[in-house]
């Protein structure tokens, strides 16, 4: 199936598209959610002390709470189009898993560096949109050079959006190695950006 000129791997185009766009929404609304969640909390930052990776990530956990509504529409519309669901399901909860990681560690070091730096919450909305043309969310993988793929799956997000729409369109599980590099990716990446944080939290109510 086409719409215009885009193609949808012979799927619905409106369930095609909306299987992309659910977990695309969530990583780029709850990296801009959070990317100012600690500057704009600096009465908190400067008066008490605790925890200020609490900011970043409760932007992102409010942001996931929409993610479920809005999956539960995908639900609409897979019995609108008799799409069934599979035993293939069951690898949702780890291609979310590496996206919530994923948009975690992301929003901890953007968060940080706006406080140093204020021009980065004006950059992220850019970069986001920029990477959403790296990300299958309205063309699907297989219109990407089969020589470029690999360099293309890692982005994490790609690995995501693709491997939903395996499990969800096709009842098929995602590709297995660009998982497990996605997987290993965003646990490295997340010790690092927590490391980071923490390291230069301390310094937040000098600057802010």
């Amino acid at each position: 199936a086409k719409f215009g000129r885009v193609s949808s791997d012979g799927t619905p185009y409106p369930l095609f598209s909306y299987t992309g766009l659910v977990p695309w929404t969530l990583f780029a609304t709850g990296l801009s959610l959070s990317v100012n969640s600690v500057a704009a909390n600096m009465n908190l930052v400067k008066k008490i002390y605790f925890p200020r990776e609490v900011f970043p990530m409760g932007a992102v956990m409010g942001c996931f709470v929409d993610f479920l509504v809005a999956s539960t529409l995908v639900g609409g519309l897979m019995a609108v189009y008799r799409f069934p669901v599979s035993v293939q399901f069951l690898w949702l909860p780890w291609l979310m898993a590496i996206e919530v990681g994923f948009l975690v560690s992301i929003a901890l070091i953007a968060s940080a560096m706006n406080v140093f730096y204020r021009d980065v919450k004006y950059l992220v909305p850019l970069g986001v949109q920029l990477w959403m043309f790296i990300t299958p969310v309205i063309y699907p993988v297989s219109k990407v050079p089969e020589a470029l793929r690999p360099w293309y799956l890692l982005n994490p997000m790609a690995v995501v959006v693709d491997g939903v729409r395996r499990v969800v369109l096709h009842g098929q599980p995602p590709e297995l190695q660009p998982l497990l590099v996605a997987t290993g990716r965003v646990l490295l990446l997340g010790v690092t950006a927590y490391g980071y944080f923490k390291r230069v939290e301390v310094k937040f109510a000098d600057l802010i």
